[in-house]
């Protein structure tokens, strides 16, 4: 296939690109190819090159959009957290609203979750790529858990404190503790890689996301819960 390739256009005295009214979006289509291609290779397995070729646009384009292959891939992963972000706050804020005096730690992490598994089943094959790299970044350890705390950090911060109110024994500690273990099993299960499809002999579909809607949730509050039981002391033993 021959891609037809944009190149940049400057207005006078500005050497800025030009645009017209056909023609497209030059960042979104950029972020699009890139979003894409870090997705299945990663950030050192991406060129600025090969996302311009992919994107159908010279490469000086996507340096003067975004600077460097850093701040393009950081602006990737802004675009669709700041969409994540405002979703997951708004539905954590209603559930504690709606639900004063009757948090559950199920409660707590279906309105964390579930808007994650919506954007998935709804939001087209753009978020299909985003959960994928979002899953390699949470398991990079250069530079992974800078980047997720950049992005992340508050609205976690907020599950922690609806948490701390459906489980008002738990140690703080442990709670971060069900977090790390929430986040792993919601990564992986949002990247939807295939291997439960093999591990199963299809018994089970990794793209099957109501199934995993239906329980996930059950599944890390049992282990949140867990946790806080492993903390509460033994009672003595009187000697007989």
């Amino acid at each position: 296939m021959v891609r037809k390739t944009l190149s940049v256009k400057k207005t006078a005295g500005r050497g800025r690109p030009s645009r017209s009214e056909d023609q497209p979006n030059y960042k979104e289509v950029i972020l699009d190819g890139a979003e894409g291609l870090f997705a299945q290779h990663g950030f050192y397995g991406v060129s600025t090159r090969q996302v311009a070729v992919e994107a159908g646009i010279d490469v000086a384009l996507v340096h003067y959009y975004f600077g460097t292959k850093r701040g393009l891939f950081d602006a990737v992963f802004l675009r669709r957290a700041e969409i994540l972000n405002a979703a997951r706050l708004a539905s954590l804020d209603a559930y504690e609203r709606d639900n004063a005096g009757a948090l559950t730690a199920e409660g707590a992490i279906a309105a964390f979750v579930h808007p994650l598994i919506d954007a998935s089943l709804t939001g087209g094959p753009g978020w299909k790529s985003y959960f994928a790299l979002v899953a390699q970044v949470n398991n990079t350890p250069a530079w992974g858990g800078a980047t997720m705390t950049r992005f992340f950090d508050p609205v976690v911060h907020r599950l922690i404190d609806v948490l701390s109110l459906a489980l008002p024994d738990a140690q703080e500690n442990e709670l971060y503790w069900g977090y790390q273990f929430l986040t792993g099993a919601m990564t992986l299960c949002l990247s939807e890689t295939g291997r439960i499809d093999l591990l199963s002999n299809g018994a089970c579909h990794s793209n099957d996301l109501e199934a995993i809607r239906n329980r996930l949730t059950g599944y890390c509050a049992a282990g949140f819960r867990a946790l806080v039981e492993s903390q509460r002391p033994t009672a003595a033993v009187s000697p007989t």
